[in-house]
């Protein structure tokens, strides 16, 4: 009970600072968080295999009909089982995807034949108890990697798939993938279109192990929107870049990133290059963009949530490179933590990027507070620089000259706790 209110606290918090976009009602207003939580043509479930520990591991998104598929995976070439089998099923069943199953507590990933075959027995029980095609299953795993999943367990939880099923369910499927997760990640909201309203929903997973290159983590999302799956997947890949693949919490792309999303077609249709796609892209975004500040706000041992922002680069590219490298910089986590004004590491980490820029035009703001003028002149208010740096969620601005590339990334302090957490990380 505990994480489950600290998540909808952390949820709500996040939620009423937001910037959604005009044609989005954000729907997280329930005081259990999962009335109505999934869109039309879905139910979910969570149940306990013990994988790992006694309590629910087991989640399923289930499609009453065939659904159009997208999804994006880890670019890690340690991949994952899962990841291996679900690549291969989006490309047999784009059009007709009915069901997403993941486990925690395993990560099936380093475990060769033996764990590709797992992967398929997990499709394959879904499949028996849907009355579905193992191809129409998408099958992911999180938590220790290089070990057998426990598949007696595995497949004895998969048996209690159908009595498990709800459509209300929200925070249960979402606990049922944590790891070293410190609240389940949720959120759902109503998008209006020309014709109508559709919904997106999704949860996510993740608090170590991040830095995205995709895909970082698990997220599964679902619409009832009407959309063929290539345009779903152009969809997911434009809102990927500015949200999953914008964060960082320690620098690590783990072996199992997916970021999934099925469309059961019951609601308005979308088709390209219209109005009601562009305002898709917009909430799809939105949405996983806040799904992906909840994971920085829980990494491992975090305090504060931090953007990373870099604008008046030579291009979008140079930008994000400098956002990049000072959110994954060691030291600049550290003197957050700290709440250190240190900005040599800032510029020092913007130097190292790869990105080009005249090192005399450099300024550098920590909220509305100018740090860094050009010429390297650090003429400021250290009480109000830290006043800004004790919050827990602030803005470091990089300004490299005129240009008009401009990037942000989200990124936390690096704290000791994140060494006990890993230091101490037991299979």
């Amino acid at each position: 009970m505990e994480k489950f209110h600290k998540g909808l606290k952390v949820i709500r918090e996040l939620s009423a600072v937001t910037p959604w976009p005009a044609s989005v009602t954000p729907m997280l207003a329930e005081s259990d968080g999962t009335h109505g939580f999934w869109p039309a043509g879905f139910s979910a479930g969570a149940v306990s295999a013990a994988i790992k520990y006694e309590r629910q591991d087991l989640m399923f998104l289930v499609a009453d009909r065939p659904s159009s598929a997208a999804a994006l995976f880890t670019l890690n070439l340690c991949c994952a089982a899962p990841v291996m089998l679900s690549r291969e099923h989006l490309q047999r069943s784009p059009t007709s995807m009915r069901a997403i199953i993941c486990n925690s507590g395993n990560a099936n990933a380093a475990t060769g034949e033996k764990g590709m075959d797992d992967a398929l027995a997990m499709a394959e029980a879904v499949a028996r108890e849907l009355a579905i095609r193992p191809e129409e299953v998408l099958v992911a795993s999180t938590g220790v990697i290089g070990q057998l999943l426990p598949m007696e367990r595995v497949l004895g939880g998969i048996s209690a798939l159908p009595s498990s099923l709800q459509h209300e369910s929200g925070i249960e499927v979402a606990q049922a993938i944590m790891t070293t997760d410190t609240f389940p990640k949720f959120f759902t909201l109503e998008l209006q279109l020309s014709s109508g309203t559709v919904r997106l929903s999704g949860i996510a997973k993740g608090s170590g192990m991040i830095c995205p290159n995709m895909a970082t983590m698990l997220a599964i999302l679902a619409t009832d929107a009407s959309i063929a799956p290539a345009l779903l997947q152009k969809a997911l890949k434009l809102a990927n870049c500015k949200s999953f693949n914008a964060i960082t919490v320690d620098g690590d792309t783990s072996t199992n990133d997916m970021v999934s999303i099925l469309a059961s077609g019951i609601g308005p249709e979308i088709v390209a290059e219209s109005g009601d796609f562009t305002l898709f892209c917009e909430a799809l975004e939105a949405l996983m963009a806040f799904l992906a500040k909840l994971i920085v706000i829980d990494g491992e041992g975090a305090t504060k949530l931090v953007a990373i922002t870099v604008e008046g680069a030579a291009d979008d590219r140079d930008a994000e490179l400098a956002a990049r490298t000072i959110a994954q910089s060691s030291l600049v986590k550290t003197a957050i933590h700290g709440e250190d004004a240190n900005w040599g590491r800032v510029v020092a980490a913007a130097g190292r990027s790869g990105a080009l820029f005249n090192q005399e035009d450099l300024e550098l703001y920590f909220n509305d507070l100018c740090i860094l003028k050009p010429g390297f002149v650090a003429d400021y208010s250290e009480t109000e620089a830290l006043e800004i740096m004790a919050k827990d969620s602030y803005t470091i601005t990089l300004i490299l000259g005129n240009g008009p590339g401009q990037a942000t990334v989200w990124s936390c302090d690096l704290s000791k706790e994140y060494v006990d957490i890993n230091g101490s990380y037991r299979s």
